[in-house]
C-alpha cells in the first residue's frame, strides 16, 4: 500500500470547475487549496446548459490548477498522484477534467484514479472529521442525486433509499422557479423560508407512510408529488407577493421532514452512531438543525462545511486517496462516464454486516 505524498485533484462534473491539492499529514489527507470556479453564465438560461459548461471547464481547468497548485505552495513536479472526476455527471463536462487528468498523469509518470462523485461527498466530511469511521448512515442529497445509504466499511456501501423521480436539489430548485427566485432556487428558496410562516401551507410529505412498513420501498423518496402541490397552491394563490415566503417555508418543511425522518428511521433501525449530511443540499441549514435535534442523544450528525458540501476537488481527492493508499490505479483507458456505477455498492435486500 503506497500512500500519496502529495495529490492533485479535478472536478469537472457539472457547472464548477475545481482543482485541490492534499498533502500526508499525521491523521491521513490534510487540505493544502481548494480553488472553485462556479459558472454564472447558467443564471441566464434557468439551468445548465451542458455544452456551455463543457466550454467553461476548457477555458478555465488550466488556470484553477496553476492556482490550486500556487496556493498549497508546491509545483506541478512535486505532485505524486492525480484523482480526477469519472462520474456521474455531464459527460462532456467530465470528458474535458478526465483528459487532463490522465495527460497530466502520463506527463509526470505518476498514478491516477477515476473518482465517482456521490463517493467523493461521502468522503468529504473526513477533511474536517478526521475520526469518522464506519459504521454510520449516509444521507446524499443534491441536484442530481438522493441516496441513503449504510456505510460498514469503506468501499462497501448498502443503497437502502433513492428518489423515484426528482433529487431532493432539482425540487428545491423547481419549486425555486415556481416561486420566481431564480437559478439555483436552493439557497434562494431557503433564505425566503426563514421568512415564512410555519404551518399556514402544509404541503404532503411523500412516501413518509412507507417507514411503517417492511419492503422495498420502506427508504425510497420522491419529490414529483410534492412539487406539484406547491404549484397547484401557487396558481390558487390571488397575491402571490404575500404568499412566496409562506409557500416556501410549506415545501421546504415538508422535503426536510421526510429526509430526515426516513434517514433518522434507518439510523435507529441499523443502531448506527453517525448519521452523515452531505452534498449541495447538506448546505441547508433547515435539515441539518433537524436532523440533529431528531437524533439527539441517538446518533451524532456529521456534515462538511458549505464549501465542501457543493460539487468541488477537495472531496474527490479524499476519496481518490483512499483508493490510491489501498493500490486502485486507472490507466490511460479511463472514461468518462454520465451512468458510472458507485463503486462498492450493493443493493440486495439482506443487511450488511451486523449492526453494532
Amino acid at each position: 500500500m503506497t500512500v500519496p505524498g502529495t495529490l492533485l485533484a479535478i472536478e469537472t462534473s457539472c457547472d464548477e470547475t475545481s482543482a485541490a491539492v492534499l498533502r500526508r499529514g499525521a491523521a491521513g489527507p490534510a487540505l493544502a487549496s481548494c480553488v472553485i470556479l462556479s459558472q454564472d453564465v447558467h443564471r441566464i438560461f434557468g439551468g445548465v446548459v451542458p455544452e456551455l459548461a463543457s466550454r467553461a471547464h476548457l477555458t478555465t481547468l488550466g488556470p484553477v490548477v496553476d492556482q490550486a497548485l500556487a496556493e498549497a505552495g508546491v509545483s506541478l513536479e512535486e505532485v505524486d498522484a492525480i484523482a480526477v472526476t469519472a462520474g456521474p455527471g455531464l459527460v462532456g463536462a467530465l470528458l474535458v477534467g478526465v483528459m487532463y487528468g490522465k495527460t497530466l498523469a502520463r506527463r509526470l509518470g505518476v498514478p491516477l484514479h477515476g473518482v465517482h462523485h456521490l463517493e467523493g461527498h461521502l468522503f468529504a466530511p473526513t477533511l474536517e472529521h478526521p475520526d469518522l469511521a464506519p459504521p454510520f448512515a449516509a444521507l446524499l442529497v443534491s441536484g442530481g442525486h438522493t441516496l441513503l445509504l449504510e456505510v460498514q466499511e469503506w468501499g462497501r456501501y448498502r443503497l437502502h433509499g433513492t428518489t423515484r423521480d426528482d433529487a431532493a436539489g432539482e425540487a428545491f430548485d423547481k419549486v425555486g422557479t415556481l416561486l420566481g427566485l431564480g437559478y439555483p432556487g436552493g439557497p434562494a428558496l431557503e433564505r425566503l423560508a426563514a421568512t415564512g410562516r410555519p404551518g399556514r401551507y402544509r404541503f404532503p410529505r411523500p412516501m413518509l407512510d412507507t417507514l411503517g412498513h417492511e419492503g422495498p420501498d420502506r427508504y425510497t423518496f420522491s419529490f414529483s408529488g410534492l412539487k406539484t402541490a406547491v404549484l397547484r397552491a401557487v396558481q390558487a394563490s390571488t397575491d402571490l407577493d404575500a404568499d412566496r415566503a409562506d409557500l416556501a417555508r410549506g415545501f421546504q418543511d415538508a422535503l426536510v421532514a421526510v429526509l430526515v425522518e426516513k434517514a433518522a428511521m434507518l439510523v435507529e433501525q441499523r443502531d448506527l452512531p453517525v448519521l452523515v449530511l452531505g452534498g449541495g443540499v447538506a448546505c441547508n441549514t433547515a435539515l441539518r438543525d433537524a436532523a440533529t435535534a431528531r437524533l439527539a442523544g441517538t446518533a451524532r450528525v456529521v456534515t462538511a462545511s458549505h464549501r465542501l458540501n457543493t460539487d468541488n476537488a477537495a472531496m474527490i481527492g479524499a476519496a481518490g486517496w483512499r483508493r490510491l493508499s489501498e493500490g486502485e490505479r486507472h490507466d490511460a483507458d479511463l472514461e468518462a462516464r454520465a451512468d458510472l456505477p458507485f463503486p462498492g455498492l450493493l443493493t440486495s435486500p439482506e443487511p450488511l454486516g451486523s449492526p453494532r
